[in-house]
């Protein structure tokens, strides 16, 4: 019966794996992305690419350039109430990326979201995720981080957190548009940061963010 379960199963991993393959090359023609290792290397297990947030596209991007190794271990963080609101986006947010889909409303949340992340981490994934929370359409170089990304640090502080800073994007895919506009992208992964024992919420963030808004300015 398990070998029958498995066998009805191959030809939707067939479909996902096409469909993941698609989605990759439409994003290469369009943005020439260019991964620039920077500090870190492309390594596998549990890590968290933690970016800056300019368009809905941005964990794409990243997931992207990624070595296909890499790619297939590493899921982003995203919102639920975003990615099932239509079967398209169902079908490409849960079973292409197999995001870890976040419910943004408190009061209707079923599961933690520290505890789906981790679970992730756990099970030998990385992450992608964006600790301002939504997309940046201000002229500063960063929103204020929300604490996710403290509390997933806290529960596993032996995991690299990689900041990852997406350039052009926003103009690719600008806010309200719908034809996307062909530019190269950038996509520079810094050095690792881990929280330190007793580290203060405030300042990891601080110290997170500086770290992630370095590798823009350098840019």
């Amino acid at each position: 019966m398990a070998g029958l379960t498995r066998i009805k199963a191959l030809p939707y991993r067939i479909v996902t794996k096409l469909a993941g393959d698609a989605i990759s090359l439409f994003a290469r023609i369009l943005t020439a992305p260019r991964a620039i290792w920077s500090g870190s290397e492309p390594r596998p297990g549990p890590r968290v690419y933690y970016s800056n947030h300019t368009s809905n596209a941005d964990f794409v991007l990243i997931w992207t350039v990624l070595p296909p190794v890499l790619r297939s271990r590493t899921r982003p963080v995203a919102a639920l109430d975003y990615w099932l609101a239509s079967p398209l986006r169902a079908f490409a947010g849960r079973d292409v990326f197999r995001a870890v889909l976040i419910d943004r409303r408190p009061e209707a949340r079923t599961e933690d979201p520290v505890t789906q992340m981790v679970t992730a981490l756990d099970a030998g994934s990385a992450l992608i995720l964006f600790p301002e929370g939504r997309r940046n359409t201000s002229e500063a170089p960063l929103l204020p981080f929300k604490s996710g990304l403290f509390h997933l640090a806290r529960q596993r502080p032996g995991v690299d957190l990689i900041p990852v800073w997406i350039s052009n994007l926003n103009h690719v895919m600008p806010r309200g548009q719908v034809i996307p506009v062909s530019l190269i992208c950038t996509v520079t992964f810094g050095a690792p940061i881990r929280i330190a024992p007793d580290e203060a919420k405030e300042r990891f963030l601080t110290r997170a963010a500086a770290a992630l808004a370095e590798l823009g300015a350098a840019r």
